[in-house]
């Protein structure tokens, strides 16, 4: 075989890998819009097939089965989430403290922008309470990751002085993350009447108020972002 023929061989390789993820990706986004519209016991591999134009088994040569479609798009919702500015990817670190709540509201407000992804979130996520659901240990490992990053946030604002000696930093983590998580419910049945941004800051405002934290600048009352 002639150097012309190989490099004619390494194209059309390099163009079926190309394919290859081109068609993995969207089975990827049809399941997460099927799923978040019907939950994962609710869809089948035929009807994402379907949608995408293959049939079921050419979707298990991607993925070897429903559960391996689900487990590979909930670690892509991870590596999209790491890679974001939300997530202090790059040069930017987590904020500290207090402000790390402010950056809650934030990631809130970007859960607005992707309604989908929400969704996809907060069906699942009820959804692997129940017995034998593939995705019940990420979830169960997610949340105690969400509640370990808001502990760290209010014990280093212990050791600051922004709030009160004596604050249950467990608690108070697990109440914040049960308000963002809840909210994204309510925001999926009734977005026009709730603001879940406005909701979740005035929520840790009255939180932070109730556990005696001093007010802080541009941050008194809780008239803030209503």
């Amino acid at each position: 075989m002639s150097a012309h023929d190989d490099a004619g061989a390494a194209r059309s390789q390099d163009g079926r890998r190309r394919r290859g993820r081109g068609r993995r990706q969207e089975i990827l986004d049809v399941a997460a819009a099927t799923f978040a519209t019907r939950g994962y016991h609710g869809a089948s591999l035929a009807e994402i097939a379907d949608e995408v134009g293959i049939s079921a088994p050419a979707i298990l040569h991607h993925f070897r089965s429903k559960e391996g479609l689900l487990t590979a798009l909930l670690h892509a919702r991870d590596v999209e989430d790491a890679e974001s500015p939300a997530a202090g990817a790059g040069s930017m670190p987590l904020p500290e403290g207090l402000a790390f709540l402010d950056h809650l509201v934030e990631t809130v407000a970007r859960n607005v922008e992707r309604p989908g992804i929400t969704q996809l979130y907060a069906v699942l996520s009820a959804e692997s309470v129940t017995e034998g659901h593939p995705a019940q240990q990420w979830f169960r490992d997610r949340y105690v990751g969400l509640r370990g990053l808001v502990e760290r946030a209010l014990a280093e604002a212990l050791e600051r002085g922004e709030v009160p000696a004596g604050t249950d930093v467990a608690e108070t983590a697990a109440a914040v993350v049960a308000v963002m998580d809840g909210l994204q419910v309510q925001w999926l049945l009734d977005s026009d009447g709730v603001d879940m941004v406005a909701v979740t800051r005035r929520t840790i405002d009255a939180l932070l108020a109730a556990l005696g934290a001093p007010p802080r600048a541009g941050r008194d009352g809780l008239a803030t972002g209503a």
